[in-house]
């Protein structure tokens, strides 16, 4: 067998990786490269990314190194369509090229609904879609708000609707509903709304309705920006969302305090309508016109039938009259009694007044005061003598006590003084003793009782006391257990081994001292926190 010979250069595998690597850097040193990401899961341990990048033809490898993780403002995800910029090389050991991505944005509807989703966590751990921040609905709104395109048929629909069931007034503040500038009209016009004066030239709405037709997520994407939920959220008018058709959904569906299949709908949940609002009115007022028949008729019934309980006037008085005939009949025939009476009484008494009866009545009257005039006279005389013989010695006293000095008659008028005064102070203090009898009995009744319900309650208290005393505890087998200083020994890490300990017993006190190690302090376990997911909607 012949041998070949050439002349082409021999090169080692390493030499041919190196080179291929040295070939794909320099030629696709900076590249942006759009694919989905597929069999991502998460941070490698060594905090290194690794996914696949595909579309519908190839896929190539892809590394996201720790510090550029850490860099990306969009962090990748399962499924989504993104846009990858970084650069190519190869990996020698397995002869396989990869990208190391330096940047990530997204790209198409799925990285729409990565960064939707996104979002939508976001507020919702803000509580902006809680359900106690929406509020409900006025039952009739005098003005009702519409946030909507001014030459759409949105706006139409609206009308029309609102004009079958309950004409209201409108106002309505046009806005774009898709493009650059819908978000921030959006936000200026719910914001307006709320600005408004109750006493302005523009009513202040009562209800306020964000609308628009179906359309792309593209289209929608204008009601999904965060500034527009957020002014949702602050709205102090209550705020139906109406946005695209039943099956799409946006993120001021979430924060509104009522969500819309379709415009339609929404003007159909703002007001009721008026021919059974009118029908429900007269209804009630049928019912109550009936309620207030029945009512009358009952009481009218009720009102026979205490009558008929109740006796006759004539009944009442008869017998009253009766008695008053028999005593009109009686009247006369007593008068008759009484006078005979009294004509008898005084014809015994006029036996006794004769004219010579009450003559000889006055002179004996005479001759008794006479007689006794005389016997005044002698017993005056015999009264002057009795007092002259008592008061002459004191009189002849007085007389020789009036040369007596100025000093002792000072000292004689003060020693007299007293007992002259002696009369009015027994008055008061016989006046005074009467007012405190009667305090006195009342206080000797008020202190038994206090003394009573003092004592009662310290028996009590003192059988209080005695129930909760620690001392029934230890009558039970339990013991109370103290270190040396006295503290009370709750728990066993309290303690070292070698440490005295006093015992105490419902009988008595005993001495102890710790052997062994102490248990260790338990530590409690961390409740599970709630982060408050909610079911999403896509």
């Amino acid at each position: 067998m012949s041998q070949v010979l050439t002349n082409a250069a021999e090169f080692t595998v390493s030499e041919i990786a190196q080179a291929v690597k040295r070939t794909v850097e320099d030629e696709f040193g900076h590249v942006r490269v759009r694919g989905e990401i597929s069999g991502f899961r998460g941070q490698h341990s060594s905090g290194h990314c690794y996914f696949t990048l595909k579309d519908d033809a190839a896929t190539i490898d892809a590394v996201v190194w720790k510090g550029s993780y850490a860099r990306l403002a969009f962090k990748p995800e399962e499924g989504l369509e993104v846009i990858a910029t970084g650069r190519l090389t190869t990996f020698p050991r397995s002869s396989k090229y990869q990208i190391v991505i330096e940047n990530i944005e997204p790209a198409g509807a799925g990285a729409l609904m990565a960064l939707l989703e996104e979002r939508r966590k976001k507020l919702l751990a803000e509580g902006l879609f809680a359900r106690e921040r929406k509020r409900p609905l006025p039952y009739l709104p005098r003005v009702i708000g519409v946030v909507t395109s001014p030459t759409g048929a949105v706006i139409r629909d609206i009308l029309h609707r609102l004009e079958d069931r309950f004409p209201s007034h409108v106002v309505v503040w046009p806005v774009r509903v898709q493009g650059d500038t819908c978000a921030a009209e959006v936000v200026n016009a719910i914001e307006g709304f709320n600005g408004l004066s109750d006493t302005g030239a523009i009513p202040r709405p009562d209800l306020l309705i964000v609308a628009r037709g179906g359309g792309s997520i593209e289209d929608l994407w204008g009601f999904n920006e965060e500034a527009v939920v957020r002014a949702v959220a602050a709205s102090r008018i209550p705020i139906i969302s109406a946005v695209g058709h039943e099956t799409d959904t946006t993120l001021i569906d979430y924060a509104s305090d009522m969500r819309a299949p379709t415009p339609t709908a929404a003007a159909e949940a703002a007001v009721p309508v008026r021919a059974e609002l009118i029908a429900y009115v007269e209804d009630q007022g049928a019912r109550h016109r009936q309620a207030a028949r029945r009512q009358v008729a009952s009481l009218r019934d009720r009102l026979r039938a205490a009558g008929a309980g109740l006796p006759r006037p004539a009944d009442l008085i008869a017998t009253q009259r009766q008695s008053l005939d028999l005593a009109s009949s009686q009247l006369v025939g007593g008068l008759r009694h009484f006078v005979q009476g009294r004509r008898l009484s005084f014809s015994g008494l006029a036996s006794q007044m004769q004219p010579r009866l009450l003559r000889q009545r006055k002179t004996e009257l005479s001759e008794r005061l006479a007689n006794l005039a005389r016997h005044a006279e002698g017993g005056l005389v015999k009264t002057v003598d009795k007092a002259r013989l008592r008061y002459d010695p004191c009189a002849a006293r007085l007389a020789g006590a009036v040369g007596q000095s100025n000093e002792r008659k000072r000292a004689l008028l003060e020693k007299v003084a007293p007992r002259l005064s002696l009369q009015p102070l027994r008055a008061e203090l016989r006046h005074t003793q009467a007012k405190l009898d009667p305090l006195a009995q009342r206080l000797n009744q008020c202190s038994g009782t206090l003394l009573a319900q003092r004592r009662q309650r310290l028996e009590q208290t003192g059988k209080l006391l005695e129930s909760l005393s620690y001392r029934n505890v230890l009558a039970r087998g339990y013991a109370l257990v103290q270190d040396e200083a006295g503290a009370v020994i709750t728990a066993a890490n309290q303690l070292s081994p070698g440490d005295a300990l006093r015992i105490t017993l419902a009988e008595g006190e005993i001495g102890a001292v710790v052997g062994g190690a102490p248990a260790p302090r338990r530590k409690g376990a961390r409740p599970p926190a709630d982060d408050g997911s909610q079911e999403s909607l896509f």
